[in-house]
Formats: C-alpha cells, structure tokens, sequence
C-alpha cells in the first residue's frame, strides 16, 4: 500500500479505539512503520476529524520529518518498539477499562486461560511504573514485550503490538476481553493457573493456528 493509505489505516484503528471501548476521548494512540519511519497520531485532536495528512511522520529518534501537528506524547515509546522489533510493524497503546484496571494493581495477565498465549508467551506482563511519554516508560515497555506481543504498563493502560494495523487492534481487543475475565476470576477467588507444560502445548499449537499463509 502506498502512504496515504497507511495513514487512513492508522486513523481507521484510532477511530476504533472509541468504538472498541478500548479508549475513552483521545486517550489511546497508534503508529505504524513507514520504511525507516513511523506515522503515529497526533496528540489532542479528536480522532473523528483526522485527516491523512494530520497524522505525523517522524524518524525513529522522534524528529519530525512531516506533518504541522504535535505527535502523541508516547511516541517514545512507540519508535524504541518499532527499533528493538523489526518483524513489527504497529503499535495500538490503549486505555482500555479492564487491562487499565489490572495495571493500577500492578498486576500482569497470567495463565488463568489458554487464549494468553494469544500475546506470544504463557503470560502477558505488566511493564513497572514510568512517567507518561518518558524514555524511562519507553525502556519498560520494550522489555516487558521481550518474546511477547502485548503487555501492560502499570498504572497506565495497555500495549499490543503486530505485524499490521489490524494485528495489532485485534490484539488490543483480545488482550482486553482476557483482562475482563481475568478480572472476574479475582473477584470469584481461587484462581487455577496452568502449568508452564500446559502453555507451551497451547504455544506450540499456535504456531499452526489459523490462516498461516495468508
């Protein structure tokens, strides 16, 4: 695809957010790469009234190459993902009511169901707490997505990551709907957590999952 149509993807995903539930007002951002750039959404204006052109190009070290609006706040974090992964191409940052909830207990997702392995690995962590749109916040959230593709950010909201704009909306949907039941089972007790064997069997039956060669 060209780049005016990635940067219609972007708007498309970030409209989603609200329509999702996955985000209140302007309060979620996405970005995709654009060859050794990044486009993300710009910080403060209404997702409604975006426009190609509204979304900011930037090179990964935060330098704007194009666009006349101030980007999200979090593009810190945004580039270090897209440098320390190259098989990804998006970032879907939410602050979705259950992964936030869980967050602010600092807790991650672990291996109360099968579809956690969803997000690449047995567990999906919580990144430790770091002021909003830092380099310190960026550096947690690299290293709680090592061998994952999703995770929270304690006090803060959630990040799933793909290798599209689609991938990674999905997944910030999936990753909210197992912080919805995960958080029910906290409210019932008596959690059964499946065993490291169990979730690598799941993991391993992932890898053949679905529509692998499309």
């Amino acid at each position: 695809m060209n780049e005016t149509q990635l940067r219609q993807q972007v708007i498309d995903a970030a409209r989603q957010l609200n329509s999702r539930g996955l985000s209140a007002g302007n309060s979620g951002n996405v970005s995709a790469r654009c060859g050794d750039a990044m486009l993300i959404t710009p910080t403060g204006i209404a997702y409604e009234v975006l426009r190609p052109a509204d979304i900011v190009k930037l090179d990964m070290g935060g330098a704007v190459i194009e666009g006349d609006l101030k980007p999200s706040s979090e593009w810190h974090f945004h580039s270090a993902i897209l440098a320390a992964r190259v098989e990804i191409n998006a970032v879907v940052h939410t602050h979705s009511r259950y992964c936030t909830a869980l967050a602010c207990t600092r807790r991650g997702i672990p291996a109360f169901h099968y579809m956690v392995a969803v997000a690449g690995g047995k567990d999906i962590r919580c990144a430790p707490y770091a002021t909003y749109g830092t380099p310190a916040l960026a550096e947690h959230a690299v290293a709680a997505l090592h061998e994952r593709q999703a995770c929270l950010l304690a006090n803060h909201g959630s990040i799933a990551i793909g290798a599209s704009v689609a991938a990674a909306l999905a997944l910030a949907s999936e990753i909210e709907e197992l912080a919805a039941q995960y958080s029910e089972v906290l409210k019932i007790g008596g959690e059964r957590l499946l065993s490291d064997e169990q979730m690598n069997e799941v993991l391993n039956k992932f890898a053949s999952y679905g529509q692998q060669d499309q």
